[in-house]
């Protein structure tokens, strides 16, 4: 939830109402700047986990990050090719 929150802006179960049309995890529908960013996410909410941060000082710092990494990774052009390769594997496995 935590994790969610800091990157979409919205809990799993309130993303799945808004798209009830879709059956999978909002992270299923994640593209590769997001998914590098959710793994980053991850291990700093770990970190702050044992450093004994509460729930509120953690998402705002997982927020700030979010917005910093994404930044960042959408303006990449290593990051659009992982994409493009991304999308052509996902076009040839169907």
């Amino acid at each position: 939830m935590q994790i969610n929150m800091a990157l979409f802006g919205m809990t799993a179960s309130v993303w799945q109402n808004k798209n009830q049309d879709k059956v999978d995890n909002v992270r299923n529908y994640a593209n590769v700047a997001e998914l590098v960013c959710l793994v980053n996410l991850e291990n700093l909410n770990s970190v702050y986990i044992n450093e004994g941060l509460i729930q509120k000082e953690r998402l705002i710092r997982l927020n700030e990050i979010a917005i910093y990494q994404m930044k960042l990774l959408t303006t990449d052009n290593r990051i659009q090719k992982l994409e493009n390769i991304s999308e052509l594997s996902s076009i040839k496995n169907k």
